[in-house]
């Protein structure tokens, strides 16, 4: 606690041990403490763990899960809930009011921070820190992004960092993925984010928190309830088209009302409650423009209803139903789909086509090797046999139709990627520097009629018998 010449003249009251206490307190935190008045004393935690809620409320399965899981079978922990802002009516705590009564809980405590700079305030460092679970309660996840660059992200990360454990409930869900939907410019509906993706009410934080295999991940609340899917999908494909994921790839996370899902320290999340979703975007969307409806094919999906899990350290590739967003509109049933158990490889799009292995040589346009007859999304391999191969498919587009290209590269090379027109002129490209990193093209044919269109794989540096693997999706 500060000197008491530099705190404000404001008090809050504390629970400390049953006991009512009036306490000093910095400008405008609110601090509530429930349970015993001392901390408890650990030294070895055994999480990291989380808990992913999809309403504001604790849930009690699963934040009794996370709390055995820190303690590792022995003691007790303390847990912390920071708040943005008070309830408007009822407690004052009802996090703490729930988590105080749970097993092995030594004691909970409230902060609530209702400016920015009190992520600074030493008092709420010093009990994120001792902290064992950090619970972001719900509210206005702006205001949790703004504490971003305070002292407060710090610490919370240390929490996670000695195997502790952190989690949220609504907007408490949203600021702990990797990729945050922080609504600081407003709150966007499904509609208007299919019909404009890059919408004036989309905004988001990168680089708040990136905890263990929880990496490429943006989360929604209050998701069947609210019908947040299509609004989910818009924002997978901007991480996916601006960047904000690594490896081209971006999952929703979206959780139910009144769900949570508890991930372990090796990665695997198990759902308490209705239902959550785990919403896949693997390639470039076929069109995300500013002022634009979004269009993008073959998001995978995958449903999870009570008991069920998802591993989010050996992200599964198959057991997805596939859904699509065509000029704004989304494919019916977003909520159900049939699984499917034959999964063509990561990067698809689609659901099963057939495959091409390059034949040599197809070093130019008149060499090309045809791929106009597969079925599509089609899986074409090769690899760059020396620093100068150039690998060449060719196959047909018709006048409105959209090709998406997107390729694994081996680490042993770095490969470019190219669409060429039928007299050879390039389409469209994609050139990302570095061995082993990926390449991806979407392109949409305007002219009349149909015509060949060749896809060039070109070697930028290195080679090697690794196989690149390029899914074809029209």
């Amino acid at each position: 606690m500060p000197p008491i010449s530099r705190l404000a003249a404001a008090t809050t009251v504390a629970v400390l041990a049953g006991t009512l206490i009036g306490t000093p307190a910095h400008a405008s935190v609110t601090r509530v403490r429930q349970g015993s008045a001392t901390d408890v004393n650990r030294t070895t935690w055994s999480g990291p763990a989380y808990t992913m809620n999809g309403s504001g409320a604790v849930v009690a399965a699963t934040m009794s899960k996370a709390v055995d899981a820190i303690r590792g079978g022995s003691g007790s922990i303390d847990v912390t809930v920071v708040a943005g802002s008070a309830p408007s009516s009822g407690s004052k705590t009802p996090e703490c009011d729930t988590i105080v009564g749970l097993a092995n809980v030594n004691s909970c405590t409230t902060l609530t921070l209702t400016a920015t700079n009190d992520g600074n305030n030493s008092q709420v460092n010093t009990d994120i820190r001792n902290a064992e679970f950090v619970y972001f309660a719900g509210g206005d996840q702006c205001r949790y992004a703004n504490w971003k660059g305070t002292a407060l992200r710090a610490s919370v990360q240390s929490v996670v960092a000695k195997g502790g454990g952190v989690g949220g409930g609504s907007a408490g869900h949203h600021i702990n993925s990797d990729v945050v939907y922080d609504a600081c410019t407003g709150s966007v509906l499904s509609s208007e984010a299919l019909a404009d993706p890059y919408d004036s009410y989309i905004s988001f934080t990168t680089a708040m928190f990136e905890w263990p295999n929880y990496a490429n991940t943006i989360n929604d609340s209050h998701f069947v309830a609210r019908d947040r899917m299509g609004r989910l999908m818009a924002f997978v494909a901007r991480s996916v088209k601006d960047g904000l994921t690594s490896g081209g790839a971006a999952w929703g996370v979206g959780v139910e009302e009144g769900a949570s899902l508890f991930i372990d320290a090796a990665g695997k999340a198990t759902l308490t409650g209705p239902s959550a979703y785990v919403v896949l975007g693997d390639h470039q969307p076929e069109r995300a423009v500013a002022g634009q409806s979004l269009s993008f094919s073959g998001f995978k999906i995958w449903k999870l209803t009570a008991g069920q899990t998802y591993d989010f350290a050996n992200r599964p590739t198959c057991g997805y139903y596939l859904r699509s967003v065509t000029n704004g509109v989304a494919d019916a049933n977003l909520y159900s789909g049939t699984p499917l158990t034959s999964c063509p490889p990561p990067g698809g799009g689609g659901g099963g086509g057939s495959t091409h292995a390059e034949t040599e040589p197809n070093d130019s346009r008149t060499a090309a090797d045809s791929i106009a007859s597969l079925t599509y999304p089609a899986t074409v391999t090769g690899n760059m046999g020396s620093s100068s191969d150039r690998d060449y498919f060719a196959t047909t587009l018709a006048s409105g139709q959209t090709i998406t290209v997107n390729c694994a590269i081996p680490s042993a090379y770095d490969a470019d990627l190219y669409l060429l027109s039928s007299s050879g002129s390039t389409l469209v490209r994609s050139v990302n520097d570095g061995a082993g990193a990926d390449e991806s093209l979407t392109y949409t044919r305007t002219a009349s009629g149909s015509a060949t269109v060749y896809i060039e794989l070109e070697a930028y540096s290195g080679a090697g018998s690794a196989a690149y693997s390029c899914t074809v999706a029209k």
